[in-house]
């Protein structure tokens, strides 16, 4: 492979997939390890800045996008902060996106809990060895003990203002 073949490669993944660079420069290198590089060796990491100095690549606009998915599907901020360090997004832009999954974490946990039927959702009231695991789904979804503790203490049909009220 050479560079012209790496840019082919790199432009084809962009085009297919939602990126960042750091997702970007691993796949490229991995490309290089396994079909070998012919000449002077070729730069991932100054492709995928030069892509996204193109706009190409936006790892901010990645990152608020999966967490705003990974909000509506219910998942707390420790998911959602570890999934954007996997993707390889930078420090400054998950610092950039952090208070704002932190502003929803009661109405991403409420949408977790309507998921799963625990709380004010469940069909009738669970006794301790359920809720103990409705709180356990709830920590593993990435949200706060305190706050899967009290949706899953809550009575089915409860209302949910005082959720709101202390946060």
């Amino acid at each position: 492979m050479d560079a012209a073949a790496l840019e082919r490669l790199a432009l084809r993944y962009v085009e297919r997939f939602a990126t960042t660079r750091g997702r970007l420069v691993a796949y490229l290198s991995r490309k290089i390890r396994e079909r070998g590089w012919a000449g002077e060796e070729g730069d991932p990491a100054a492709l995928a800045q030069k892509l996204a100095d193109l706009g190409y690549i936006d790892d901010r606009a990645f990152g608020e996008a999966r967490a705003a998915a990974m909000g509506r599907r219910g998942l707390g901020m420790r998911r959602v902060t570890g999934a954007l360090r996997a993707a390889g997004l930078a420090e400054e832009d998950r610092a950039a996106i952090v208070p704002d999954v932190a502003t929803r974490a009661v109405e991403t946990a409420l949408a977790f809990a309507r998921r799963r039927r625990i709380g004010p959702f469940a069909r009738v009231a669970a006794d301790r060895t359920v809720r103990e695991k409705h709180i356990a789904a709830m920590i593993r979804g990435g949200h706060d003990f305190t706050l899967a503790r009290c949706i899953a203490m809550m009575a089915p049909d409860e209302n949910l203002d005082r959720l709101f009220e202390n946060r």
